[in-house]
């Protein structure tokens, strides 16, 4: 029989078991190849984690259809999304939501100089778009309409990934790119070494404020499953976004430092992640504050075909934080 002071013991070890538990599996945050990512690197090695995880790990998808199929088969918990994406898939019923938005835009149209300063210049020339029916389609494509232009009056290039569509317009063979960072960053960069160098001609971000009413574009943010909630609990997800938090201060102050231990995660070089990283309107705003902007941004893409968001708004459930 147990007593009552060997009941205590047992029901703290009880307890005490969950924690035990999911501090031995790793922690493994995915984030594109883009500046968001900088924000995971930082926040991995923040001591907040440890109750939680006792390892963290940071790893980076490749392209949309890879980040789509490591959600869905459950390999990715904790993984850095276009914001759209996350509520498709939370009205579909795959069990994620969203905790928070790590960038209010970074998306830019990149041009030889003096050659575009309007999307209205782009009528007539070729542009190099990465990710076909993805967010920068998306994006590009609803402020093209804002703006009065339809998208046979110019010629759209697709791309795989953006260091293609850099490839296209370093190598002249279109007039202009949609890029986000880092690629701008680095077509920027490598275009100082020739005749025609390149600039950041239009900011899609300027572009949705005079559009929408609304500052914040919330491009991207940081998806949860429901596996990874059961892993760290809603402690354990907290403590993750304060570790946010802090990262987006230390790659504010030192963008150099991050760059350069990002810089093998990202195949990139450093300096391209630290020149970009300032310019990327990065943030670590939870999702339930940026409501406002994510339901405008919603309803937008939404208004051309409402299966880009899962078919409706998502509720008070899709908000994590």
């Amino acid at each position: 029989m147990l007593d009552r002071r060997h009941f205590l013991a047992a029901a703290t070890a009880t307890v005490a078991m969950p924690r035990l538990a999911r501090a031995a599996e790793p922690l493994v945050l995915w984030g594109p190849p883009a500046t968001p990512g900088l924000l995971l690197v930082a926040a991995a090695k923040d001591p907040v984690l440890k109750p939680f995880a006792e390892t963290v790990e940071v790893r980076i998808w490749r392209t949309p259809d890879e980040m789509r199929a490591g959600v869905s088969s459950g390999g990715m918990k904790a993984v850095v999304v276009p914001s759209y994406v996350a509520a498709n898939l939370h009205n579909r019923g795959l069990g994620i939501r969203l905790a928070n938005v790590l960038t209010h835009g970074l998306l830019q149209v990149v041009a030889p100089a003096g050659s575009v300063q309007t999307l209205a210049d782009l009528r007539g020339k070729r542009v190099a778009v990465p990710f076909k029916n993805d967010m920068p389609d998306f994006l590009f494509r609803r402020l093209l309409a804002a703006q009065g232009l339809k998208p046979e009056e110019l010629t759209i290039d697709y791309s795989g990934t953006p260091p293609e569509a850099v490839q296209l317009l370093l190598g002249g063979r279109v007039d202009a790119a949609l890029l986000s960072e880092p690629a701008t960053s680095g077509a920027i960069l490598l275009s100082g070494l020739r005749a025609k160098p390149l600039e950041r001609a239009v900011d899609l971000r300027k572009l949705w404020a005079a559009a929408t009413g609304r500052p914040n574009m919330p491009q991207a943010g940081l998806a949860l499953t429901d596996a990874l909630t059961k892993q760290i609990g809603t402690e354990g997800i907290a403590a993750l976004q304060r570790a946010i938090e802090a990262a987006l201060g230390t790659v504010i102050a030192d963008p150099a430092a991050v760059a350069s231990e990002a810089a093998p995660l990202f195949q990139l070089p450093a300096p391209v992640l630290a020149r970009a990283a300032p310019v990327s309107n990065l943030a670590a705003q939870t999702a339930s504050a940026a409501r406002p902007d994510l339901e405008a941004l919603f309803a937008a893409l939404a208004a051309d075909d409402p299966r880009i968001i899962g078919g409706k708004l998502p509720g008070d459930a899709f908000y994590a934080l």
